[in-house]
C-alpha cells in the first residue's frame, strides 16, 4: 500500500479537463455551444408554455412533446453551466458526489427521452393503424401511466450507476478527459477490476436505448404496412406527413446516440472527436426537437407569431 498514491483512494474530487487537444481555442468553442443551449431553452420554454394554453394541442402527441420538451431543458441544465465554466473561467474541479449527481441525471434524461419518443412512436401507430380507438386508448389515465413507466425506468436502471460507482474506491488518476461527468469516463478512472460497472453500463444502454429503438423501427414497419394499404395517394401522404416530425427527431437522436456509444467503447477516434460528438449528442436534439415541431405544427407556428407580434406590440 506504501506505492499508492493516498490522493487517490475515495477522492473527494475530480478534475474534467473539458476538450483534450483544444483547451487552446475551447473558450471559442463555448460561444456556439451557448448559442445551441439557449436556442434549445427557447424553444422548449416555448413549447411548455404553448401546448397546455392551446386546446387543439390538448392531444397524446402533444403532450408527450411537452414532456420531451421537459427532460430537454432538463439535459441542458444538467451539462451546460459546468461545461461553459469549465471553457471561460477555468473551473475545472468538481467534487466526486456532485460528478455522480450530474452522471445519474444526464443518463437518466437521456433515458427519458429515449422512452418518450418510444410512446410518441406508439401513439402514431395507434393513430394510423386503429384510428377508431385512438381515443380510447389513449386515455389521460393511460398517458400518465406510460410517462411514469418511462421516468421509473430510466430512474431505477440508472440509478445503480453511481451506486456502482461509489462502492469502488482506488482510482488511479483522478482527472475526467471529458467536459461532463459521462459513465465510461469516470470508469475508466478506476484502479480496480470494473467489469461489473462495463458489462451493467451496456446492459443499460442496450435495456433502454436498445429495446427502444427495435419497437420504434416495429411500428413505423406496421405504420407504412398500413399507409400502403390506403387506396388514396391524398390519404396516404396526409397520414405519412403526420409521422414525418417524429421520424426526424428519432433518427436524429437515434443516430446522434449510437456513434457517440460505439465510438466511445469501440472505436478509435481522437479523445476531442468524440466529446464534440457526444456533447454535440446531447445538446443538439434539445435545440433542434422545437424547431422541427414548429415547422410541422401549424398551432405552434401561430402561436409563437401571436406571441411574437404581442410582444412587438408592447414594446
Amino acid at each position: 500500500m506504501g506505492s499508492i498514491n493516498m490522493s487517490y483512494l475515495n477522492p473527494k474530487t475530480v478534475t474534467l479537463i473539458g476538450i483534450p487537444g483544444l483547451e487552446h481555442v475551447q473558450f471559442w468553442i463555448g460561444f456556439p455551444f451557448l448559442g445551441v443551449c439557449l436556442v434549445a431553452l427557447l424553444g422548449n420554454i416555448f413549447l411548455l408554455i404553448i401546448i397546455p394554453t392551446e386546446r387543439r394541442l390538448h392531444q397524446p402527441m402533444y403532450i408527450f412533446l411537452a414532456v420531451l420538451a421537459a427532460t430537454d431543458l432538463g439535459l441542458c441544465v444538467a451539462i451546460a453551466p459546468k461545461m461553459l465554466a469549465i471553457f471561460w473561467f477555468g473551473s475545472y474541479s468538481m467534487a466526486f458526489d456532485a460528478c455522480l449527481t450530474q452522471l445519474f441525471f444526464i443518463h437518466a434524461l437521456q433515458g427519458m427521452e429515449s422512452g418518450i419518443l418510444l410512446a410518441m412512436a406508439f401513439d402514431r401507430y395507434v393513430a394510423i393503424c386503429d384510428p377508431l380507438r385512438h381515443t380510447s386508448i389513449l386515455t389521460p389515465l393511460f398517458l400518465v401511466q406510460m410517462i411514469l413507466m418511462v421516468a421509473i425506468r430510466a430512474t431505477v436502471l440508472v440509478g445503480i450507476l453511481p451506486i456502482l460507482l461509489k462502492r469502488l474506491q482506488l482510482f488511479h488518476s483522478v482527472v475526467i478527459v471529458h467536459s461532463y461527468c459521462e459513465h465510461m469516463a469516470v470508469v475508466k478512472l478506476a484502479a480496480e477490476d470494473v467489469h461489473i460497472n462495463k458489462s451493467y453500463g451496456l446492459f443499460v444502454a442496450f435495456a433502454i436505448l436498445g429495446f427502444d429503438m427495435i419497437f420504434v423501427f416495429i411500428s413505423y414497419i406496421l405504420i407504412f404496412q398500413a399507409v400502403f394499404r390506403l387506396p388514396q395517394k391524398e390519404a396516404r401522404l396526409k397520414a405519412f406527413n403526420t409521422c414525418t416530425a417524429h421520424i426526424a427527431v428519432f433518427l436524429e437522436f437515434y443516430i446522434l446516440a449510437f456513434f457517440s456509444f460505439f465510438s466511445h467503447r469501440f472505436g478509435h477516434v481522437s479523445p476531442y472527436v468524440h466529446i464534440l460528438l457526444s456533447t454535440i449528442y446531447l445538446l443538439v436534439p434539445p435545440a433542434l426537437n422545437p424547431i422541427i415541431y414548429g415547422v410541422k405544427t401549424k398551432e405552434i407556428r401561430r402561436r409563437v407569431a401571436q406571441m411574437c407580434i404581442l410582444r412587438s406590440d408592447i414594446e
